[in-house]
């Protein structure tokens, strides 16, 4: 099969990731691999214009590509033909004679696209195409691709572009019989290319399709409005300012919201839900004043370009600005962060998320018939899915359908669950009520312990309950400095102002240690007493599990212990059984990806060098091996799979081979990751000497230990409202729980089973785990699951380095 990419729409972050993953799977898949030029237009002019210049469009491969002798190797006579650096560099010609002028579609091998996903935008350009949206065009891009021999399609853009590939499709047989009619094309041609496959990712910087959770490109945008809001909360803070914040997001509020939710707005304007009354200005003045009278120093208001009141009417930043200073007295500034949320690299979630459907796209065309749909790859939860293209554009555009009929409940309810949850969330945090919600006899006194190693996210999920007690009725009681710090009293009410700040902060406020209850189970039951509490919440990794197993066992014996008592998931190495993610998990990952395109420049400057990269996570491989997957390392070692002396043997051997089939003289800098105990023996010291000893001439080694710059800095945005919305659902659980304990006789009140258990995100779910039935899938001296998801994830690893293929 011979398979083009083309990238369409707007640019994202995530789409070079795209590319090198369907380009290099493919090829090991068997397949031929192109690349289209500036989206539909690269394939209405194909390769004529070169044609007619120089005689013929394909070029040959580059001179230093090997074929493999006995044939079977794919990869080895796809490695390279020459187009890489021109299309990485942005370049028509090099000095050798190579051109792409005239070219719009490239063959391309599998170094051709080595290190692309650490590029921001699409290297192979994108651009709107008037001629395609004719039938002209269309059946002149049908020539070019059946011309090439090419049969399949992957398409990366927006609703638009899905839109005009799954025309394309629809169309095909008919323009095959025209080009056949207009004698432009063989019988053979036509009977060969009978029929065109394609699939579809969403490249979308506004997450605004329907039908999957996310959209490349968009966790990339958020990190960047999210930066913006941490830099100017500093300033607004210094001079008690309002700001104005506009983002992008035309006929979706994702960006505004989730930005609102990680960023700590005080107020937001989306399409989907304006302002219920009108004037709408009376209901943010009224929120913000709220927030002012008890001493909020900042203010910040942030509104999606496609902003609306309930009129239908455009709500402007500017407009809003002077509602602030003119009605509130507040020195107000705007700030439009306009295309600086398209740029930059990608996060590493734009690295992982586009590789993962990169995969599972070229393995739809491979399964593709004539009668199976056109398919969209996307995201639910922690699973990756097919969905028929146009089911999901529809649906995509019945919301702007609804929000123009001003049916808004119906926009709502056509988005995913998650947008309708951030923003019950946005609204538990940022609301500040004068009046808690329930009685008296419902209210609840909570407290909140983080345990563990400290990770991102911890400060927010703190927040979000405080806030959603204060508005409850609830009283949010703090541990400071984990079980030690109960049995020292020193437990604290927090109010709505003290946590405001929490959000960006890294690390734990409270204070956090590995000590377990059992240090005097007795003393802890009495504390639980003397302060009267009515459930727990615990923030943290492994440690906060074996807690909650420890208590709920302790019931038998002490009373304090038949509350609601929850654990949420907070660490970077994601060693809790069960759950796929962890809070911090995500910061961790982009910090280690941060510190490796660091480590892989230098690398690469010194043409042949092989970097030992150390990474935190305890006895699970989580970090190192997403890290790898995400960094695009040659090699991975984590506890669960170990360290031996054949398997060195045999990673030696695949590095100087690939080292030998590099190009003279530009050989590329390779990182090598492993886990901190993945063994005891073969340590990173051991390794890099190894390495640099079997390299001799052919590259040398460093090591580089990331240690704990893993666990500090600002927690990322995908943290901090994933922090949000499995907060509330834990107070959610404890209110349940507490009513249902409420109604047992008080002599016989005996909490059940269930209401000691952990939160946890299964494939394309959240669900509600038992601590006890959590047990049945720990490994307890290793503290971690028994089963991981993720483990899997090493043969893409090694896949997409060429590791299978160069043994």
């Amino acid at each position: 099969m011979k398979i083009a990419i083309l990238t369409s729409g707007g640019d994202s972050a995530g789409m070079n990731a795209v590319i090198r993953t369907v380009v290099k799977t493919g090829i090991l898949k068997g397949c031929e691999m192109w690349v289209v030029r500036e989206g539909y237009e690269g394939l209405v002019r194909g390769n004529t214009e070169y044609a007619q210049t120089h005689g013929s469009a394909t070029l040959l491969p580059s001179r230093n590509v090997s074929i493999s002798e006995d044939g079977t190797s794919n990869l080895l006579s796809n490695l390279r033909f020459g187009d890489g650096n021109l299309l990485r560099d942005g370049a028509c010609d090099q000095t050798d004679g190579r051109t792409l002028s005239g070219r719009y579609i490239v063959r391309v091998g599998f170094d051709d696209v080595r290190g692309w996903f650490a590029e921001g935008g699409t290297l192979i350009g994108t651009a709107r195409s008037k001629a395609f949206r004719t039938y002209e065009g269309r059946l002149t891009a049908a020539y070019n691709l059946i011309k090439e021999g090419i049969d399949a399609l992957v398409v990366c853009g927006g609703d638009g572009s899905l839109t005009g590939a799954d025309i394309f499709r629809a169309e095909w047989p008919s323009l095959v019989a025209e080009l056949r009619a207009q004698s432009r094309i063989t019988e053979i041609q036509a009977e060969e290319h009978a029929h065109l496959k394609i699939v579809g990712l969403v490249g979308s910087i506004d997450n605004d399709m329907s039908m999957t959770d996310m959209t490349i490109g968009a966790p990339t945008a958020l990190h960047r409005i999210c930066e913006a809001m941490d830099n100017i909360n500093s300033t607004a803070i210094s001079h008690s300012r309002a700001f104005v914040l506009e983002v992008m997001g035309r006929h979706c509020g994702w960006l505004a919201l989730l930005a609102g939710v990680a960023g700590g707005a005080d107020f937001i304007f989306i399409p989907e839900r304006p302002p219920k009354n009108m004037p709408w200005e009376d209901e943010m003045c009224t929120a913000i004043q709220h927030h002012r009278e008890i001493g909020k120093r900042k203010t910040i208001v942030i509104v999606a370009e496609g902003a609306i009141d309930i009129e239908l009417n455009p709500i402007k930043a500017e407009h809003v600005k002077e509602i602030l200073t003119t009605r509130l007295g507040l020195d107000t500034r705007v700030t439009t962060l306009g295309h600086t949320q398209r740029g930059g690299r990608p996060c590493a979630w734009d690295r992982i998320l586009p590789t993962l459907q990169g995969v599972e796209a070229v393995k739809a065309l491979l399964e593709a018939t004539p009668e199976t749909p056109s398919y969209m790859i996307g995201i639910q939860e922690n699973k990756i899915i097919r969905v028929p293209l146009m089911e999901a554009v529809q649906m995509t555009r019945a919301v702007a359908q609804a929000v123009s009929d001003r049916d808004f409940e119906k926009a709502m309810s056509l988005r995913d669950p998650e947008f309708v949850e951030s923003l019950d969330g946005f609204t538990a945090t940022s609301v500040l009520v004068k009046e808690p919600a329930l009685p008296k006899e419902k209210r609840l006194r909570v407290a909140i312990m983080h345990m563990g190693a400290p990770a991102g996210g911890m400060n927010a999920a703190t927040r979000t309950a405080v806030r959603y007690c204060l508005q409850q009725g609830h009283t949010p009681l703090a541990i400071q400095n984990g079980f030690p710090g109960l049995l020292d009293d020193t437990v604290i009410e927090l109010s709505w102002l003290g946590v405001d700040s929490w959000m960006a902060r890294g690390g734990s406020e409270l204070g956090t240690n590995r000590t377990l209850p059992s240090i005097d189970l007795g003393a802890v039951a009495s504390a639980f007493q003397k302060f009267s509490f009515d459930a727990l919440m615990m923030i943290g990794g492994f440690e906060a599990f074996h807690a909650l197993l420890i208590l709920e066992e302790g019931r038998k014996h002490y009373p304090a212990f038949h509350i609601p008592m929850v654990h949420l998931p907070a660490t970077i190495s994601n060693n809790v059984p069960v759950t796929e993610f962890s809070l911090g998990s995500d910061t961790s990952l982009n910090a280690l990806v941060d510190a490796c395109d660091a480590i892989k420049q230098s690398a690469s400057a010194s043409r042949n060098r092989v970097f030992v990269v150390e990474t935190q996570g305890g006895k699970c491989g989580y970090i190192a091996t997403m890290g790898a997957l995400a960094t695009g390392a040659s090699l991975v070692y984590t506890p669960e799979t170990g360290i031996t002396l054949d398997m060195l043997r045999k990673d030696v051997k695949f590095l100087k081979t690939r080292y030998n089939f590099d190009e003279k003289g530009k050989s590329e800098g390779r990182l090598v990751i492993r886990n901190e105990v993945a063994s005891s023996v073969y340590t990173t010291e051991v390794l890099t000497n190894m390495f640099k000893e079997e390299g001799a001439s052919l590259f040398d080694a460093r090591s580089a230990s990331l240690g704990h710059t893993l666990q500090g800095g600002v927690p990322s945005p995908m943290d901090r409202a994933r922090a949000v919305r499995l907060s509330l659902k834990c107070m959610v659980f404890i209110e349940r729980h507490h009513a249902l304990l409420q109604s047992q006789p008080v002599k016989t009140k005996k909490a059940p089973d269930d209401s000691a258990a952990v939160i946890t995100i299964q494939s394309s779910s959240i669900k509600w785990v038992p601590v006890q039935e959590m047990v049945k899938h720990a490994d307890m001296k290793n503290r971690r699951g028994k089963e991981s998801w993720w483990q899997g994830v090493t043969e893409i690893v090694e896949a997409l380095v060429g590791r299978p293929s160069l043994k």
